[in-house]
């Protein structure tokens, strides 16, 4: 008798034979994944042991050309300065300052900020920007210190400057993390080299945080100082490897590290798999540092936090005081960040500012901006951030180079069609600054008197510790830990294994490249309804929870742990930081400095004798900052116009772009000394050529009105001004 057609198949035949099917459907691309993800693992094995062959190995996506070899600087360092070759197609001005991105050294190789076309170095190079690039080799100069660092970077731009000589400005220096607070150093010690610094996720306040928020700080205590630093480098033969560092990292993110990252692979192979190994192209290559160099940074910074307190000196005594940078300060982080929080991030504003005047009285322009979400790696990796950001960032430079003192926040918003005089934005996003207060960096959250107490009470700890370490340990360490034994220690650390260890230099990898192929050339990927991939996911879900969970947990005990020890009165006492009266000892605060402050008496006094001087750029620039001073913010259409102008001025009476920035410099200044009498003076500025009057006044109608109209206030003002120049109220 012939079988019944499917149709008339009983119910439980029909359901054994879907069930198998669907079945053998996840089970062979079950399969498949796996031998795709191990060929994966495969590959990137193979590029880390290439990459430790090489001399130089990077992640750098455009072509480049080297310039400066620190090695062979009288201070020798293994940093190098390389010219980024601009793609065919983008067109560079040299009139605009070249832009100099410096890569982290925190364990990781260099080249992450120019890895893709949407990066950093991609928007300042569609920008018209020169573009230069700042890396390093995986192992350092026997003997080069921090300060050696600083000393060659500031060689390298003074090298930049001369092969720029028609730009119209300094260079604009991009650090990320790590190399943020080295640029700053450097900046503070050689603040006449420098156009406006930008800081992505660099940590320069390190006790900063919130409660339950930023475990990372508390590291430095559980370990009891950093002794197992010093440890560390003993066992090395004099150097600390990076591989330490990549490890601190991840233990943040134990879910992502153990579960998420790999499990993303595996579930999404087929498209994943490009992207994963770029990724761990640069992730999996760490750098070696002196263990003098990784020991001062521990005992100065992570511990310490000696840099925003003035505690740090350079060798020939000259204090490092980041009060004396000149250029604009522009910070780029995130509430995602859980290595370089907010708080850490713009906490040394407040290190070093009791109060708003002084931000204006010391001349510095800080500039902030916060993303709501990205993580610590997307705020110099993410193509959206690259995008957004720090295209908008580069493309207005030139802007925030003339703001006046003071902090302000950066807001970018999305360009709709109700934005008026649209043709005057760079790109479908607005670029508007906005003016803060210490407040509103406050606001963020941060210690209380208790808690940096608890942080000065692990300082005063860690010299202890090391100083016993130092004593009574370290001579048989060092003589225990030789070259050979430091270098096997290296290659055996958890973080190189697994990933030599799916290389081709194993055994049982031999066959797993073929059978990719094959599996490539017969891939039979699983629907996506499939009940057992829905299975799958439901795992890993449940995974990624417990991971979760088990952070929190971890955290939780971690923090309240470091409370109660270094929150101890015994313990404070013991250390020498117990108040005579029981009470907590005041902040730490960089001292006064009395030679800054007779300059700043002194420009004060000078200023007095300019209310009348400046002719006609003068009066534009005050009343410009006259009319807008209300509104507290100004945006990149008002600058735009204002480009516009100064190009329409024949070269030779053009001003340069430091005078400019002169310019409003001074007359904000005059306006905060004494904003009546400032503006009263306009008219003794004017020509009596009525013509140039006339295209002074319109100049300022032009640069206000580029933004919309302006508030009440705003309008008022410029009739005012109108008047001054001459003009009739109505035509304001």
């Amino acid at each position: 008798m012939s079988a019944a057609p499917d149709s008339q198949m009983p119910a439980n035949q029909m359901s054994a034979n879907w069930g198998f099917t669907f079945a053998q459907d996840y089970w062979i691309d079950a399969w498949q994944r796996t031998i795709l993800t191990l060929d994966t693992l495969r590959q990137r094995g193979n590029t880390y042991l290439e990459r430790t062959r090489s001399d130089a190995p990077h992640v750098l996506g455009f072509p480049f050309e080297l310039v400066v070899d620190g090695r062979t600087l009288p201070r020798p360092v293994n940093y190098m300065l390389v010219r980024i070759v601009a793609p065919d197609g983008t067109t560079i001005d040299p009139s605009k300052p070249p832009f100099v991105v410096v890569d982290p050294r925190a364990g990781h190789g260099p080249g992450i900020g120019g890895m893709k076309h949407d990066s950093e170095i991609g928007v300042a190079l569609a920008s018209g920007h020169p573009c230069y690039f700042v890396g390093f080799l995986p192992e350092p100069v026997p003997g080069q210190t921090i300060e050696d660092v600083c000393t060659a970077e500031a060689h390298f731009l003074e090298v930049i400057a001369r092969l720029h000589p028609d730009a119209d400005g300094k260079p604009v220096t991009v650090g990320n993390c790590q190399a943020g607070w080295q640029i700053m150093m450097t900046a503070a010690i050689r603040p006449e080299l420098f156009g406006p610094i930008l800081l992505a996720g660099s940590p320069l306040s390190y006790w900063a945080g919130v409660r339950g928020a930023n475990p990372m700080r508390y590291i430095g205590g559980t370990l009891g100082g950093t002794w197992l630093t010093a440890l560390s480098g003993d066992l090395g033969h004099g150097i600390f490897d990076g591989a330490n560092l990549v490890a601190n990292f991840e233990s943040l993110n134990p879910a992502n590290t153990y579960w998420q990252k790999p499990y993303n692979l595996y579930a999404n192979v087929d498209g994943e798999a490009h992207r994963f190994l770029d990724f761990e192209t640069w992730w999996g290559s760490p750098v070696l540092l002196n263990a003098n160099e990784m020991q001062w940074i521990a005992d100065n910074l992570f511990v310490g936090n000696k840099l925003t307190s003035g505690e740090i000196h350079t060798s020939d005594g000259r204090r490092v005081d980041l009060r004396n940078i000149r250029s604009p300060i522009i910070v780029l982080c995130s509430h995602g960040d859980n290595i370089t929080p907010p708080q850490q991030a713009l906490g040394w504003i407040t290190d070093l500012y009791k109060e708003d005047t002084e931000i204006v009285t010391n001349g510095q322009t800080i500039v902030y901006t916060l993303h709501q979400s990205i993580g610590h790696l997307g705020i110099f990796v993410s193509g959206k951030v690259a995008t957004r950001e720090h295209a908008e960032l580069a493309s207005c430079m030139e802007m925030i180079d003339l703001l006046p003192p003071g902090l302000y926040e950066a807001v970018i918003s999305e360009v709709d069609g109700e934005t008026a005089n649209s043709e005057l934005i760079h790109g479908k996003y607005l670029f508007r600054l906005e003016a803060r207060s210490l407040g509103d960096i406050r606001a963020l959250g941060g210690n209380d008197a208790e808690d940096d107490q608890r942080f000065a009470t692990v300082a005063r700890v860690s010299e202890i510790n090391h100083g016993l370490y130092a004593t009574f340990a370290r001579p048989t360490v060092t003589v225990a830990a030789g070259a050979q034994s430091a270098d096997m220690a290296r290659q055996m650390h958890p973080n190189r294994m697994r990933f030599a260890m799916f290389s081709d230099r194993n055994p049982a990898m031999a066959p797993i490249e073929a059978l990719a192929e094959s599996v490539r050339a017969d891939r039979k990927p699983v629907a996506a309804d499939n009940p057992l991939l829905a299975l799958e996911q439901m795992a890993s879900s449940m995974i990624t929870t417990w991971w979760e969970s088990y952070r929190v947990a971890r955290d939780a005990m971690t923090e309240a742990a470091f409370v109660t020890t270094y929150g101890s009165p015994w313990l404070q006492a013991m250390v020498g930081l117990a108040a005579p009266n029981g009470s907590t000892r005041p902040h730490r605060r960089i001292e006064r400095d009395l030679a800054r402050e007779a300059m700043a008496a002194h420009a004060e006094a000078e200023l007095e004798t300019r209310f009348e001087v400046g002719g006609l750029p003068a009066a534009v620039a005050r009343a410009v900052i006259h009319v807008r001073q209300p509104q507290g913010s100004v945006d990149e259409r008002g600058f735009r116009v204002l480009q516009a102008l100064r190009k329409l001025q024949p070269a030779n009476r053009r001003l340069g772009a430091g005078e400019v920035k002169a310019l409003f410099r001074n007359q904000y200044l005059l306006l905060r000394l004494d904003e009546g009498r400032a503006v009263a003076a306009i008219p003794h500025l004017l020509p009596d050529d009525e013509a140039l009057r006339r295209t002074g006044w319109q100049a300022i109608r032009d640069v206000l009105l580029a933004s919309g109209p302006l508030p009440e206030e705003g309008q008022r003002r410029l009739r005012h001004i109108a008047e001054l120049f001459g003009e009739s109220p109505s035509d304001a």
